[in-house]
């Protein structure tokens, strides 16, 4: 299954879920790719069910809601992404309440996991990223790189008018 995540892209991912239904790192995917496109509401159901999959997993393995799950044990990863994933989804649908609970949760679970997370995995991983020679051969110029806004396209003359 990991090998299937690790070659899928965004088209692709909900075909490897649909391969993998139980496995909660491929819904905290899912969650994190409908996040990045700006689809709440989905990001915040497919982190839901990434939640409960993954705890299902972890109480049959002996844990109990509270115990710590520390982010160097990978197998608690997806749970605590999925928690994550469900948080940022919250915050952007106005349930402050949920979120808070979401991100305390987190924490508890592990205090370096937030920040673990949003080093390590942004909404966006999943986007290809150019290098600095691509963007040039492109056309994108330096300010496109260095987060400055760009300025409008000059109007460009009709042809065949002088």
């Amino acid at each position: 299954m990991r090998q299937a995540l690790a070659g899928a892209d965004r088209a692709s991912l909900a075909s490897v879920v649909a391969e993998h239904p139980s496995s909660p790192l491929a819904w905290a995917e899912l969650a994190d790719l409908a996040d990045s496109e700006g689809r709440f509401i989905e990001a915040f159901a497919y982190a839901a069910v990434a939640v409960d999959l993954a705890r299902e997993v972890l109480v049959a393995s002996g844990w109990s809601q509270g115990d710590a799950l520390p982010w160097s044990h990978e197998p608690n990863r997806a749970y605590l992404r999925a928690l994550d994933a469900q948080r940022r989804a919250a915050e952007h649908l106005g349930v402050g309440e949920r979120a808070r609970r979401l991100a305390d949760e987190l924490a508890s679970a592990d205090p370096e996991a937030p920040a673990r997370i949003a080093s390590e995995f942004t909404p966006t991983q999943l986007m290809s990223i150019i290098s600095a020679d691509s963007a040039v051969a492109a056309g994108i110029g330096a300010e496109a790189r260095t987060g400055e806004p760009l300025a409008a396209p000059a109007a460009s003359e009709p042809a065949g008018e002088d």
